[in-house]
This record gives C-alpha cells, sequence and structure tokens, in this order.
C-alpha cells in the first residue's frame, strides 16, 4: 500500500521557522518530521511513499538525494576525486518526490499525483494520505484493518483535543471552582490520517480545490466517510 505525504504547503503559521525552509523539513532530535512521520508508516510495513512537494521542495529532493550523507560517516580523498560513505544506514524506501506547485492547494495536489497512485494490477487498492507537519501514535494497521472492514470510500481519523486553557468556576466575585487545562468539549475533529480509494480523486476538479472541504464534505453527504476514532 502506497502513502502519500502532503508537504508542499508554505507553513505561514509557523513563518519563523520556514523562511528558511519547507515545514515538514524542521527538526525534531535532529530529523526532519517528515522524516518520523514516514518511520512511523514504516513501522508497520508500508514503505512505499509519494511526497507531495511545493513550497521549497527542492530541499525535500536535496534531502533524499543526499540521505546516506546526512546519516553516515564518509571520507573524501580529494586527490583521487572519491567519496566512501561508512556505516550506511538506509530505511526500506521507496520515495516518489512531486512538484505539485506553490500555490495548490491540498485536494489539487492529490489530483496531480492520481497517476502514481494506482496499481494497474490492483486498481481498487487504497492508499494512505497525511500531512508533512503532523506526528501521532495512531495505530496504522487498524487504521487500515478499520477501512477495509467498513468497505467505504474514505476512512478519516478523528481525535478530541483537550482543553487549551484552565476552567474557573465564578460565582459573583467568588471562585468556587477551578480545572487546569480540562477535557475538550467532546468534539471530534480531523486528525489528519487518511486511508483512502483511489475513486475519490474523481470528486476533485483541480488545483483549487481544498480536500477538507467539497470532496470530503461530498463523501459524508453520500455515507461514504468512515470515522476512525483515536
Amino acid at each position: 500500500m502506497k502513502t502519500v505525504i502532503l508537504a508542499g504547503g508554505m507553513g505561514t503559521r509557523i513563518s519563523e521557522e520556514t523562511v528558511n525552509r519547507p515545514k515538514p523539513m524542521i527538526e525534531i532530535g535532529g530529523r526532519p518530521l517528515l522524516w518520523h512521520i514516514m518511520r512511523h508508516y514504516s513501522r508497520f510495513g508500508l514503505n512505499e511513499f509519494i511526497i507531495c512537494t511545493g513550497y521549497k521542495g527542492y530541499m525535500i529532493k536535496e534531502y533524499f538525494a543526499n540521505y546516506h550523507m546526512h546519516l553516515s560517516d564518509v571520507t573524501f580523498d580529494l586527490a583521487a576525486n572519491t567519496m566512501q560513505v561508512h556505516q550506511t544506514q538506509a530505511e526500506p524506501w521507496k520515495v516518489t518526490l512531486v512538484d505539485t506547485g506553490i500555490q495548490t492547494l491540498t485536494g489539487g495536489r492529490m489530483k496531480r499525483i492520481a497517476d502514481h497512485l494506482v496499481d494497474p494490477k490492483n486498481p481498487d487498492e487504497p492508499f494512505c494520505l497525511t500531512y508533512g507537519d503532523g506526528l501521532s501514535d495512531v495505530p496504522i494497521d487498524r487504521l487500515i484493518e478499520f477501512h477495509r472492514v467498513q468497505k467505504r470510500l474514505a476512512t478519516v481519523t478523528v481525535v478530541q483535543p483537550p482543553g487549551r486553557f484552565g476552567l474557573i468556576e465564578v460565582n459573583g466575585d467568588v471562585v468556587e471552582g477551578y480545572q487546569e487545562k480540562p477535557p475538550g468539549d467532546g468534539g471530534w475533529i480531523n486528525g489528519g490520517f487518511f486511508v483512502l480509494s483511489p475513486s475519490v480523486i474523481d470528486r476533485i476538479e483541480g488545483d483549487t480545490t481544498t480536500w477538507e472541504h467539497a470532496p470530503l464534505q461530498s463523501l459524508a453527504t453520500d455515507g461514504q466517510l468512515s470515522a476512525y476514532r483515536h
């Protein structure tokens, strides 16, 4: 099964970091966010990735083009013009990088990689989709199994965010209760991890389509969107 990662946005909400690099390349523990996301999928046996690039996408291409250089010790013999890589570390990944444009919206990026998604031998094989800036411990194997059992076109992982602020109960000018960051209001939100049938691409019109708007809404209206609670 293939995994699509949307990694082309400009990351304007964290511009102090993304002025120099795309958001998926921001490092945690010395490794890019993108690497951590891919490593999580790889733990569940998903090792084929299609990465939708855009803003500063050349930096993502450079990272994978020189993957061994980033992770291994290297000896350069300048006189002989040779390079020796020591203790090579390699993940079992097949990575396809597709420039989907800087201004293209999330749905449009998916539309642009449609030819990379469909396996002629198994055209109905679903694929995973996630964003290039979200980390989670969602069990990918259970998510995929849930999708297969539900037999709908799309599955979205839903989560309940905790409350952001402390809750104070006030009676007049007297505080009668205080709770630091209580549970949220019980609402479920998009957790960012999808399993999708290739046919959902037909619901995307073009570059200006936002995946989270009309396509997802039409799937919900048609009863073709399942919610995996995490």
